[in-house]
């Protein structure tokens, strides 16, 4: 059983918007529903009720209302959201021209800055003034090439304005990598910043800018945002214009939203291109709208007095997420850099100082937090503090003890799960229920998520495949460049016709907490069982010896063995006594089926960009296959290792 780590107060649920939603679902549709459970299935049963709930919510701005909410919800894929409505994305995020405070920037060593709601108005105004000068269109592609800072911001509103789809990408991708990604979509303009900066060093953007454009003819406008120097040298790059430049002069300009058809493709996101040429899913803005206000209103009890963070880049999908944050009216902090620079506790001096009071985070960066014996709630003044988010890859159970013992005894922590497919998640947080050690606290409101077994009927207190039995808005509309649907189809609907299959294994126990397994594509099956990788690490990244690690299936005499790779903490040296323990963990708190056959010590485990560990990257390299667009891994070098392992083909 589960430890109960969090327990809401009285005054706090009701003070939610869970519970304010709950009690106008009761009104509206003749109901008496007092707990999470019963409203979650009441929005799966009755999906339409439950999104034109959401929506008026909200306070959705349309200029033209919705004939209905969805045509059919069951059809998957295919199914029409808010059919008949028309409204543009950036001005529900800018319907707030006020003087609080919209966003507040950190950068590595760079000054520190704030726009208010306002100046936000007036900055996008200004931006959008000079595309529409290029004539930039409703479906022309805008990208950015950009570190986590305002003018991003900035530059999608702008041209979402307009009805163009915006597109991003981190900066510190390789060339590849970006033409694997723009390549593709084939942007009219493109915004980057003269360089960024990570772990107290600048890095130059505008020399890999000018080999890009070498191979993307699309680009007719460079807009080169100064940030590593005050008078960045646009010459080398053609086509560039610097952004003082660029954005128009006038002030007081009224920005003239397009009106678009709810489907109208808002964004288009990426796969992580580990396995193949990254897929370009292509999102609504209606369908991504009413979603994340529903993950940031209900799920995360976001309001209008509140400060919210995530650590994230514009390569990750946490960056969209975190940007509707605006339509709330909330106040926004982002952050350009290495998170431990320059010292481990540099976030939380920054949620100190800035009053953070709802800090969003990947799981692996709270592990190094606690594998560097730092101790935030004692160190800094936390007191504003109501939740800690955690994605990217499943918090362990250690991981959830941490936050609570040396962050915040009385928050709530979202251990959340979905992905770039929907721009969201398909489980996270629930503001008035309690925190276990271990789980997600809940599948999300509209989200029709089960696990099913290898005969594809759904288990309860079982680990299954997680799959979506009905549509939802932030679902993409199509894939780029797939006119019959078949790369659409194929990455989500092959293997169960009309279910949506994610890709994850999890098990949703009977008071409707998930815990999330790993990806089921890198599920370990020894001796026909499987197992999820995510088992193996709870064991093993508890141990202090332990810095990281990583986990295979080897196919082997017929059969898979696992294999667990270990980056050992510094100065700790391993040992046939270390991996006799490291088994004995496993044993006893997994099974004797997850006892690795082969241990192994490392250099280093490979992610990507995004700070995922790329198992099948690894299984790839052991095997002697070539693994493809290595761009797309923020320390792709190291899997020349990996694959050169002796120790691999011996028994």
């Amino acid at each position: 059983m589960a430890k109960k780590l969090w327990q809401p107060s009285e005054e706090r649920v009701r003070s939610s918007h869970m519970f304010r939603f709950m009690n106008g679902v009761n009104e509206k549709h003749g109901q008496s529903f007092a707990a999470y459970d019963d409203l979650y299935q009441w929005s799966v049963q009755n999906i339409p009720d439950f999104w034109a709930a959401m929506w008026d919510f909200a306070d959705i701005r349309a200029s033209r209302p919705y004939d209905r909410v969805v045509d059919d919800p069951y059809r998957l894929p295919g199914a029409r959201w808010f059919e008949g409505a028309e409204l543009n994305f950036a001005e529900n995020l800018l319907r707030f021209r006020d003087d609080r405070t919209a966003l507040i920037f950190h950068g590595e060593d760079r000054e520190h800055r704030t726009l208010t709601y306002a100046e936000l108005y007036d900055e996008v105004a200004r931006v959008a003034r000079s595309l529409r000068g290029l004539d930039i269109r409703p479906g022309d592609r805008v990208a950015g090439f950009m570190p986590n800072m305002p003018e991003t911001i900035v530059a999608m509103l702008a041209a979402v304005s307009l009805g163009a789809t915006w597109s991003s990408c981190s900066p510190d991708f390789g060339i590849k990598g970006v033409l694997d990604r723009f390549g593709q979509i084939r942007p009219r303009v493109l915004f980057t910043a003269d360089g960024y900066a990570f772990k107290g060093k600048a890095f130059d953007s505008l020399g890999r800018v000018s080999e890009i454009l070498e191979d993307l003819p699309s680009i007719e406008k460079v807009v080169v945002v100064p940030y590593i120097e005050k008078n960045p040298d646009t010459g080398r790059v053609p086509n560039a214009v610097g952004y003082e430049e660029f954005r128009s002069g006038e002030n007081g300009l009224e920005i003239d939203f397009e009106q678009l058809p709810a489907d109208h493709p808002l964004y288009i996101m990426f796969t992580s291109g580990t396995t193949g040429l990254p897929k370009c899913m292509v999102q609504s803005s209606s369908g991504i709208l009413a979603n994340q206000m529903k993950e940031l209103m209900l799920h995360t009890d976001l309001k209008r007095d509140d400060t919210i963070f995530y650590f994230t880049t514009c390569g990750w999908m946490m960056w969209n997420w975190l940007t509707c944050s605006l339509a709330v009216g909330s106040s926004l902090v982002l952050f350009d850099g290495n998170p431990f620079h320059p010292h481990p506790g540099a976030l939380w001096e920054m949620a100190q100082d800035e009053g953070i009071s709802i800090f969003g985070t990947s799981a692996g960066y709270l592990g190094a937090l606690q594998n560097a014996g730092v101790t935030p709630g004692k160190s800094y003044d936390l007191s504003r503090l109501k939740a800690v988010l955690s994605t990217g890859s499943p918090l362990s159970v250690e991981g959830f003890e941490y936050v609570y013992r040396e962050i915040k005894a009385d928050l709530q922590l979202s251990s959340i799960s979905g992905g770039s497919d929907i721009n969201g998640c398909f489980a996270g947080g629930n503001p008035i229920g309690p925190v276990y050690a271990g789980e997600l606290q809940c599948r999300c409101l509209g989200m029709k998520v089960e696990a099913w077994d290898e005969t594809g009927k759904p288990v309860i207190n079982r680990q299954g495949e997680l799959v979506c039995t009905a549509a939802a808005p932030s679902m993409p509309i199509c894939f780029w460049d797939d006119p019959d649907g078949g790369k659409y189809h194929a990455a989500y609907f092959d293997v169960y016709p009309g279910v949506w299959r994610h890709g994850d294994f999890i098990e949703i126990n009977d008071r409707g907490g998930v815990v999330i397994y790993g990806r089921s594509d890198a599920t370990l099956n020894p001796g026909g069982v499987r197992i999820g990788t995510a088992e193996i690490y709870r064991q093993v990244e508890s141990m202090d010896e332990i810095e990281d690690s990583l986990v295979i299936g080897q196919d082997w005499k017929n059969d898979v063995r696992v294999v667990l790779f270990v980056k050992m903490a510094e100065g700790v040296e391993f040992t046939d006594e270390l991996a006799a323990r490291i088994k004995k963990l496993i044993r006893e708190n997994a099974s004797p089926r997850h006892v690795p056959a082969k241990i192994l010590p490392v250099p280093d485990v490979p992610y990507t960009l995004n700070m995922k560990k790329v198992e099948l990257a690894v299984k790839k390299a052991v095997e002697g296959k070539a693994v493809l667009n290595r761009d797309a891994l923020r320390n792709p070098e190291v899997l020349d290792y990996y694959a050169n392992l002796q120790a691999l083909q011996e028994d």
